[in-house]
């Protein structure tokens, strides 16, 4: 009897010896990044995932209407990281769904250029003696024009309200940028906090543009779609010269201009949200974001310039506008949608 129940022990240790070697000595942790599309690439994601013996589980936004709605859903805890425009940032902060950085475990900062490094001299990222999120990538919010169509290079964004463009003009389908780009049009000197009057104004002339037929794009790839697909003349190059790029390669006939009333522009960084308050992996995720091999995805394969490096040919920063948050994102959002939606009645 001894010996028979000691081979049935034995036999359930084997058992439980195997199943224990089936499985890993820790639950691998999974970082959930939320971002734009181009920001990472599989390689990118699968060199982290291994370093760290983490998974990633990427979730990619096209508008900040929708990032808003995913960062903020259930309080920040459903994402770890996020990339986000210094404007939307600031709304995250105030909205207590950001958390500070612990800059000590992001050493790749310094190898950025001293004007990212100067975090305090950038509108949005300090508050107090806090930092909030590190800088990644910029660019212009230009106009794209069919050379094809379009036989004199446009110096206006009013180019977009142009009678002999209608319904072959693009437009992105976010809301405050469209708001925006019409009231710095228009000639208000903050074109993201608009009086009553302001607004008004604005909401018309947006109106006006709905009558000119556009197209609407939600990310470069569907930019590239509808111009290979329908007669597009003019776009509004929300995503810059990542957008411009993604044309060329598509073999579009496309130039880039920068409006003479100036260009709306973003600064997109990556920061921590409530979900990511105590996992190691949110630092380290923004740590290898900023590393050269990630840089060099940016320029080559996204058109986009990186924090490491000065881009050739760099643009005279007097012209660009730095996105700040508007006044009031919903109600651009509620009357951007009735816009589209060719409704009239009621707008006031």
């Amino acid at each position: 009897m001894k010996a028979g129940w000691s081979a049935l022990s034995l036999r359930f240790l084997c058992l439980a010896l195997c199943v224990l070697g089936a499985l890993p000595l820790s639950a691998t942790e999974t970082l959930r990044v939320l971002s734009w599309p181009g920001y990472t690439s599989p390689e990118i994601v699968r060199n982290f995932e291994q370093q760290f013996d983490a998974r990633v589980e990427l979730t990619e936004v096209n508008t900040d209407d929708v990032l808003w709605e995913k960062a903020s859903a259930n309080g920040g805890q459903d994402f770890d990281v996020v990339a986000v425009n210094t404007a939307e940032l600031q709304r995250l902060i105030q909205g207590g769904l950001a958390v500070p950085l612990a800059l000590e475990a992001i050493p790749n900062t310094r190898q950025q250029l001293r004007r990212f490094r100067d975090l305090a001299a950038i509108p949005g990222l300090v508050y107090g003696d806090k930092t909030y999120a590190l800088p990644f990538t910029y660019s212009e919010m230009g106009l794209i024009y069919n050379r094809k169509l379009v036989k004199q290079a446009p110096t206006s964004m009013a180019a977009l309200w142009d009678l002999q463009y209608r319904g072959r003009i693009l437009l992105y389908e976010g809301s405050a940028h469209n708001f925006s780009l019409t009231a710095l049009l228009a000639g208000e000197k903050n074109p993201f906090r608009l009086s009553e009057s302001a607004f008004r104004n604005v909401v018309q002339r947006l109106i006006a543009l709905r009558a000119n037929r556009p197209l609407l794009y939600s990310s470069p790839e569907e930019a590239v779609r509808q111009f290979r697909s329908k007669p597009v003349a003019l776009a509004f190059g929300n995503y810059g010269t990542q957008q411009l790029k993604a044309l060329q390669a598509a073999g579009e006939d496309v130039g880039y201009v920068l409006p003479q009333e100036g260009a709306l522009a973003w600064l997109d960084c990556w920061a921590i949200l409530k979900g990511g308050s105590k996992s190691p992996l949110a630092s380290a995720w923004i740590n290898h974001m900023l590393t050269r091999e990630v840089g060099q995805h940016l320029v080559q394969q996204q058109g986009l310039p990186n924090t490491l490096e000065n881009p050739p040919g760099m643009r005279d920063a007097d012209k660009l506008i730095w996105l700040q948050p508007v006044e009031n994102p919903e109600r651009r959002s509620e009357y951007w949608s009735r816009i589209l939606s060719g409704y009239r009645k009621g707008m006031f």
